[in-house]
């Protein structure tokens, strides 16, 4: 499989132990060199197809350079990247005649003029720099909207070194954003035919490979082995990792493996009619006819499970 997954790219040096320096947010700011991307209810600014739309601080008319607003992403030879959130309410409140309200009104004009898209959608298509500044954006805006308050005492949390740690106004105890482990293999039986499956919410026809969370006590392979066995009713046995990519859809990390229907196994398939409806095995030229057919309707390109699909497969599917 490819070793650089759609969302698994960067280029940019982390920087972490810059995050705590004093008065680095406002040496960000007043750099010209500073680049800064804009989020907004989860998707990201961009200028066109495969680019983001990156812009200096002063071009930000009305930016609250606020650190509850800002999170680090990095720096390379051109200088540092910020990740700005924008309130979840910028541009709600507006006065009779449509018009923002004074504090808000020349960064929701500058804002306006902006697009904005689903790292889901442009992902596959950001070069290296703009996909690992966007997945750790995305990242950290998630995190941050899921966690205002302590998990210890339910206080209000306030965040420091730039983005990547809140701390409790009330006991001091720090706290880190979240990954959760999830698994997606890319099952095969003795004749090479991949199972793939149809989830309950998902559109007619859409199929993929199956995938779950890691859950407490468990090694990865054995995730493995359950979650096929509880969505397929399959016995895996083989288990091979073939790469990661984070899924910042809050907060995943997706561990993509290939694996072997168990020797002697059946390979009689039975969903568990909840998370998953339909579910069956495919040989190459089955899975290429349905999807040019259009009766299979496969992921989308910036994830992980059609590059299994296409590990398996050898080659590109028309989509």
């Amino acid at each position: 499989m490819q070793t650089q997954l759609p969302l698994a790219r960067s280029t940019v040096d982390p920087d972490a132990a810059a995050r705590a320096q004093p008065g680095f947010v406002e040496a960000l700011v007043d750099d010209p060199r500073t680049k800064v991307l804009l989020v907004r209810h989860g998707l990201v600014a961009v200028a066109g197809d495969g680019v983001l739309d990156l812009r200096a601080p002063a071009e930000i008319a009305g930016a609250p350079w606020d650190p509850q607003h800002l999170a680090y992403l990095g720096r390379d030879d051109g200088g540092a990247y910020l990740a700005l959130t924008l309130p979840g309410t910028l541009g709600e409140e507006r006065d009779l005649d449509g018009v923002p309200i004074h504090e808000d009104a020349a960064l929701v004009n500058f804002v306006e003029r902006l697009t904005f898209a689903h790292l889901r959608d442009v992902g596959d298509a950001l070069a290296d720099r703009d996909a690992g500044l966007a997945t750790t954006a995305v990242a950290l805006s998630a995190w941050h909207a899921r966690n205002p308050r302590c998990p210890r005492c339910g206080e209000i949390t306030e965040v420091i070194d730039v983005g990547w740690v809140r701390r409790c106004t009330a006991d001091h105890s720090l706290h880190y954003p979240r990954t959760d482990p999830a698994v997606i293999m890319a099952v095969t039986d003795a004749h090479d035919r991949i199972l793939l499956g149809h989830a309950a919410h998902w559109p007619e026809n859409r199929f993929s490979t199956l995938a779950g969370y890691v859950e407490p006590g468990e090694s990865v392979e054995t995730a493995v082995r359950r979650e096929v066995a509880e969505e397929a009713g399959i016995a895996v046995g083989a288990v091979e990792f073939k790469g990661s990519q984070p899924w910042p859809f809050p907060a995943s990390l997706m561990l993509g493996f290939r694996a072997r229907v168990a020797d002697d196994a059946s390979t009689e398939v039975t969903v568990d009619g909840v998370e998953i409806t339909d579910a069956r095995f495919f040989t190459r030229e089955e899975l290429a006819v349905a999807v040019a057919a259009g009766t299979v309707l496969l992921p989308m390109r910036s994830s992980i499970a059609l590059a299994l699909i296409e590990d398996w497969y050898g080659g590109t599917l028309a989509r």
